[in-house]
């Protein structure tokens, strides 16, 4: 039985993320962040691809048994290292180890490929990615990270981060470099970021396509495409989706008062609220409040 990284690595993480929503990209990924003294892993075979990007500082020297292969090389800063599932790996590391550890489920990943990018994917496409730098990638991994130490809690925002890593970490190997590729390279994880901030700064305001759009310095047009094939849905839908989970927590408080949250979360008014709070939940704010 292929073992899971997280039940071999000898350090416990810092900080790890859990499974919410169990329809989301974030169910098919695990992240953990580890910081370890030198030491080592057994080679083993695990049942889940595993991603670890490198946020040490100081390179140091690591030695890799990946199948029949050994490997001996310096490990730099936003090093990327890919060993797809099923393969044996085992570590050495010879320095003080700060490191994003991703591991995948490779059934629902290819599911993922598929129904949000339409691409499908193989494990030769993983082990031609072996090691390789990715400064946008790396970048991705650390907003998922950070989302996790964040005050406010959000899975709608946690889950479009997760979103972002995926889909940037498909688009990175295994595909013809066109045009079409280096356009949607473009909108980098820095982007995504501004965008998921504005809405989480303005959120209770009006927000237009064209306020989001500026944050990427892309047309409204390439924005709104290339937002709703990462994200899932549209930059519209997507702020009604944070609205509504904002409100939630709102109701969540002593004595809510439903016009006042609606006002709060950016509705035009409690009606608004109420449609839009039903079509999302099934349910409308007072049956919500009725089930606290």
């Amino acid at each position: 039985m292929p073992n899971r990284y997280q039940e071999i690595y000898p350090e416990p993480p810092k900080l790890k993320a859990s499974s919410r929503d169990p329809i989301s990209a974030q169910n098919l990924l695990n992240l953990e962040y580890f910081e370890a003294e030198p030491g080592q892993m057994k080679q083993q075979v695990f049942a889940q691809h595993h991603i670890l990007i490198n946020l040490q500082s100081n390179p140091h020297r690591v030695e890799n048994w990946r199948d029949e292969e050994y490997l001996d090389f310096i490990y730099h800063e936003n090093e990327i290292i890919l060993t797809p599932a099923g393969i044996a790996s085992g570590w050495r590391w010879h320095g003080k180890s700060k490191v994003i550890v991703i591991t995948l489920e490779p059934f629902a990943f290819e599911q993922f490929a598929q129904q949000n990018l339409q691409i499908t994917l193989t494990n030769e496409q993983l082990k031609d990615a072996f090691q390789f730098i990715d400064q946008d990638l790396t970048q991705s991994a650390i907003m998922l990270r950070d989302a996790l130490y964040s005050d406010v809690g959000s899975n709608v925002l946690f889950e479009s981060f997760a979103r972002v890593f995926l889909t940037k970490l498909i688009q990175s190997y295994g595909l013809e470099k066109d045009e079409e590729y280096a356009f949607t390279r473009s909108f980098t994880s820095k982007h995504y970021k501004a965008v998921l901030d504005h809405i989480a700064k303005y959120f209770s305001k009006s927000i237009s396509l064209e306020q989001l759009a500026e944050q990427t310095h892309l047309s409204t047009y390439h924005f709104a495409r290339l937002f709703k094939q990462t994200i899932g849905v549209t930059p519209h839908q997507f702020v009604i989706q944070y609205r509504i989970e904002q409100a939630k927590r709102m109701l969540s408080e002593p004595s809510p008062i439903l016009f006042d949250v609606a006002l709060s979360c950016g509705f035009s008014d409690q009606a608004h609220f109420t449609r839009m709070f039903k079509q999302l939940e099934g349910i409308t704010p007072k049956q919500y409040l009725k089930q606290r």
